[in-house]
């Protein structure tokens, strides 16, 4: 996934998407969706209306979602042994009924079956389910759901980048075929199903960022989550060395508890020259030429420019010390 792919799927964007379109349907939209509405099931594939309602639309339904992503967190928690992935289960659950059905009932908007699709003209004692249209919840389901089954498999599959993939196209193909049929049975109007698709994205999107602070323990609105790390017991002192007899050192002791030893300035007998510096033979001064084209690499023997004494100074006195060492003329 590109960066230009996570921008666009962050939570921020997509609650502007939701917003905008929710500000869209209740005014311009609203002949649009008039417009492109109808039971199209019924009118052109009569005899496979029932069909496409009992199986197609199922599958983006809880009966069917909600299983799937079930028996996954299961198995993934037995063979890794880890709660995980059956808190992400609850989360999609609470991420459903909290925040999609909260819109529903917040907007309540009745379907083309009990009304004319304005905002605030349906609810849910007045009219059931057929009240509160918008967002569509099997649009919500299906990309909430089985995104959130997908996110777990990518998870626990390591970092193998054609599994991910996979996913993202079959989470994208159940999506787009639950808003296709629910579409061609005319159950919702058009921007139910947009909707209810970009609300579903933006609960996946925060469950996964949640999930992922969490798991880098960093701070989620303030809280930070515990890391797991337990506390290391005090290492126990060891038991005393015993007294050795008086003139006698014990061995034990000396290897237990080692005496600290105090340092020692190392000094180096040099052996006897009548040599002196004055002695020595005159040295060719040796001048540093710098090359065009800026600085080269920096090396022990880098000079500046105007410096040449620097580096004479240096030859003779390493000459200096090799003659006190070795005692060679």
């Amino acid at each position: 996934m590109t960066l230009r792919t996570l921008r666009w799927t962050s939570a921020p964007a997509l609650a502007g998407a939701l917003v905008l379109l929710t500000v869209l349907a209740a005014g311009l939209l609203r002949p649009v969706d008039v417009a492109l509405q109808g039971y199209w099931a019924k009118r052109y594939t009569p005899n496979w209306f029932g069909f496409l309602d009992s199986v197609p639309n199922a599958v983006a339904g809880q009966a069917v979602c909600l299983p799937v992503l079930l028996v996954i967190a299961v198995v993934l928690a037995r063979r890794y042994r880890t709660w995980h992935p059956l808190a992400v289960v609850v989360a999609a659950e609470v991420a459903f009924y909290v925040g999609v059905g909260g819109m529903k009932i917040l907007l309540g908007r009745t379907s083309p079956a009990a009304g004319s699709g304005h905002f605030w003209e349906g609810g849910v004692f007045a009219h059931g389910w057929y009240g509160i249209a918008y967002p569509s919840g099997h649009a919500a389901e299906a990309i909430l759901f089985y995104g959130a089954a997908a996110y777990l498999l990518r998870t626990y599959a390591g970092p193998d980048m054609r599994i991910g993939n996979r996913l993202n196209v079959l989470v994208g193909l159940i999506t787009a075929q639950s808003i296709v049929v629910a579409f061609y049975l005319g159950f919702h109007w058009p921007t139910d199903l947009l909707g209810g698709m970009l609300a579903g994205a933006l609960m996946l999107r925060i469950i996964v960022d949640v999930d992922r602070r969490i798991a880098a323990g960093a701070p989620i609105l303030g809280w930070r989550p515990p890391t797991g790390r337990t506390a290391v017991a005090a290492r126990p002192a060891p038991a005393p060395a015993p007294v050795p007899a008086v003139g006698v050192p014990s061995r034990a002791a000396t290897v237990s508890a080692p005496a600290r030893l105090s340092p020692v300035t190392a000094r180096a007998v040099l052996p006897a020259t009548t040599q002196s510096a004055s002695d020595l033979p005159a040295l060719q001064p040796v001048t540093a030429h710098v090359m065009p084209g800026g600085p080269g690499p920096a090396t022990p023997w880098s000079v500046r420019h105007g410096a040449p004494s620097t580096l004479r100074e240096h030859v003779r006195h390493a000459r200096v010390r090799e003659l006190q060492t070795t005692g060679k003329g």
